[in-house]
């Protein structure tokens, strides 16, 4: 991790940690509404994937969330998946535990099978992990322009492209 030296942990979202991460993910975007996404799609049952970076004291200093994304039309039999978001207590930013968390998620995600990664978020900050703006404009989504970006992790994911995608339910609320 750049510019930190405490090593982390990286582990998944156990039942109990709910409530740090709620509390996290307000800190980290200065309001509830991403904190009640989280909770509304776990309840749903749309996360496909969760994941907390913890110090070594075991401390929650990072979490990240992948939902389900439903394809239609070519692509319909991908599976495909969100990033949203990706929190990092406000005074631990800029020390690479959201880098962390989210390249050690991509490799889980990798390794399960899932396709597609989609985000939607700055142009600067994710094309590192290797999302591409210009592989998501083959997405027909609710979303669009250079923040909108997508990430192919098996070849069948460029492939089956165009895809028209439908986000869980509780993303309405961000559209």
């Amino acid at each position: 991790m750049t510019g930190t030296a405490t090593p982390l942990s990286i582990r998944a979202v156990l039942p109990a940690d709910e409530g740090d991460i709620a509390e996290l993910i307000a800190a980290a975007f200065g309001q509830p509404d991403e904190a009640h996404l989280v909770r509304e799609l776990r309840a749903c049952g749309a996360l496909v994937l969760e994941r907390v970076a913890c110090d070594p004291s075991g401390q929650i200093v990072g979490h990240v969330a992948f939902s389900r994304v439903t394809g239609a039309g070519q692509g319909h039999r991908l599976e495909i998946s969100c990033l949203a978001p990706v929190s990092v207590w406000p005074n631990l930013q800029k020390q690479g535990i959201g880098s962390a968390l989210i390249r050690a998620a991509l490799d889980d995600l990798r390794a399960a099978g899932e396709d597609l990664v989609l985000v939607l978020g700055p142009p600067a900050y994710y094309p590192r992990f290797g999302f591409d703006p210009v592989l998501a404009r083959k997405v027909s989504a609710p979303y669009a322009g250079d923040a909108f970006q997508a990430l192919a992790l098996t070849p069948a994911a460029r492939d089956g492209l165009p895809v028209e995608v439908t986000f869980a339910t509780p993303f309405e609320a961000f559209e």
